[in-house]
This record gives structure tokens, sequence and C-alpha cells, in this order.
């Protein structure tokens, strides 16, 4: 029978069907499959079946680096990516989290939580303007109070939270859907950074924004403290930087890699200011890594 995977534990996972959740396993050695997947399982009696096969799939948000991968979801529509104004976040995960779903064509939106405390906004706000300016959408709100606004938003979207532990993902799932009863813990201070509270990514439905469209759902996922794209290659990396596509192929020479050549149009734009140094910045760290990471595994 069909069914989509809810939760993700190693080698077995948990799979909602028309009959009911089963916990399901895969054939063989092999485990590649990720929340928000539609596979056809084979029921084994105890609530328990065999994975048989993957359907296939929309896209796919996973993140590697030079030796290892990990899947992430699948299907997805949005990519919410939490950030809050305590503890510090890193604009550059941002990018990152951003370039993995353009990749994809997964809609990128970022969500400030927190917002209530006011004397830390304005330095939050002026981290996130460079993706503002570029059009993603940027919501600000507070977990414990005034939720209904991202819950209006997300209703019928198959969207995920990612983020770094602490920014109050596990909460702010709590407030949008009050059955999942995700645990939350209090921020470490002292390291300015939050304690894992999400172990596994687990899949929540989500009503749809009218009552004639089909439902969504939602994924709380493990916080994030690196998100690597050495899957991606140079070119891919340069096209899931939205401000970099009107300029790409325009430049002096076929093979210019955008440093000190002369006719550079991704740097001309920079130096007239249609791309963010801040934004140039996070490319070049993330192109750097990825070459890095190529260099240590050929195999990619």
């Amino acid at each position: 029978m069909d069914g989509v995977i809810v939760a993700a534990f190693g080698r077995h996972y948990e799979i909602d069907t028309p009959e009911g959740r089963l916990r399901c396993y895969p054939r063989g050695k092999k485990s590649s499959f990720a929340c928000g997947d539609e596979v056809q399982v084979l029921p084994g009696g105890d609530g328990q079946g065999v994975i048989e096969a993957l359907r296939p799939r929309r896209n796919l948000l996973w993140r590697s680096d030079a030796f290892r991968e990990k899947l992430i979801a699948a299907n997805l529509s949005h990519i919410v990516i939490v950030v809050a104004t305590e503890p510090g976040f890193s604009d550059l995960l941002v990018s990152r989290c951003i370039a993995a779903a353009e990749s994809q064509e997964i809609t990128p939106l970022v969500v400030l939580n927190k917002a209530d405390l006011h004397e830390r906004l304005p330095a939050a706000r002026a981290q996130l303007e460079p993706f503002a300016r570029l059009g993603y959408e940027v919501i600000e709100v507070s977990a414990l109070e005034g939720a209904d606004l991202l819950r209006k938003r997300l209703a019928g979207l198959r969207a995920i939270f990612v983020g770094q532990s602490g920014m109050g993902k596990s909460t702010l799932t709590n407030a949008i859907v009050p059955e999942a009863n995700a645990a939350t813990r209090e921020i470490s201070a002292a390291l300015d950074s939050g304690k894992h509270t999400t172990t596994f990514a687990r899949l929540y439905p989500l009503p749809p924004a009218r009552a004639s469209e089909p439902a969504g759902w939602l994924i709380d996922s493990p916080g994030l403290q690196a998100f690597g794209l050495a899957h991606l290659s140079a070119e891919d990396l340069a096209e899931a930087f939205v401000e970099f596509r009107p300029h790409l192929g325009q430049c002096r020479f076929r093979d210019c890699r955008h440093e000190a050549e002369p006719g550079c149009a991704l740097r001309a734009a920079l130096e007239s200011g249609a791309i963010h140094r801040r934004r140039w910045e996070h490319y070049r760290s993330i192109r750097e890594e990825i070459a890095a990471a190529r260099r240590l595994n050929p195999g990619w």
C-alpha cells in the first residue's frame, strides 16, 4: 500500500498509510529515505512493515560534506528558516539553506522568532536585510504569542522548519500544531547556542487554507550547526544565488572564476551594489568549502 514517511530513526521509519501508522524497515542495507517521502510498503502484521519502493520525488533537501550526506526531507513546497533575536544566528547558514532550497526549486521563507525582545530586534533585522532586499519573505513572530500569523501562512503548504539549535523551532511547532508536544529546553546562555531538543525529523499534518484545497504538513527537524553543500557544482551554487542569475554568462571569459579576471560580470555587479557584499562573502565561503570537499573526495 502507499504511505508517507512521517518520522525517520536511522534504519526504521514511521509511515502513515490508509490503514494506520506502521513502523517499517527498508529491504537490504541501503536506507536512503527521508521524511516526506512517498513510498510503497508491504504490511507485515503487528504494526510493522517493509518499504518496497520509493515514489518519484518532486525535490529533496539534503546536506553533505566531503564524505557524508544527510537526507533531510522530500517533496517540500517551502523551507522555513527559523532564526531568532536571541541567541545569535548565522546569516551564512541562512544563505546555505536558501542555496539548498533554490537548487531544488523549494520556496524559502525566513521566520524571525522572539521578536518581542525589542532591544535585540534592530540587529537581527539588519542581518536579514540582504535577504529581504532580494524579495525573500521575512515574518516576525514570538513563539509564545502571535504564532497565529505563521499558522495561517503555512496552511496547506508542505513545509519544514530548519535552523540552528535554540531558535525556537520546537516551540513554534507546539504553537502551530498543539498536539505535537515537541520537547523544548532553555537556551544555554553561556554558549550562546541552544541545546538540541529534536533528535529526528517528524512530520505533522496541517489544515488546508480552504476547505476545498488539499491539506499540508510541517516537518520539525533537528537543530543545525552546519549545512554543507558539497553535492552542488560551482555552476549550481552560482545559480542558487538568485541575484547572480542576471549576470551569469555575461563575463568576458567563459571559464571566469569571478576572482580577479578582467570583464567579470559578477564582480562588476558587486561593485555597482547589485550584489550585496555580505552575500558575496557567503558565496565565496561556500564555493571554497565545496572545492576543498571535492579535493578530498573527487567522487563528488
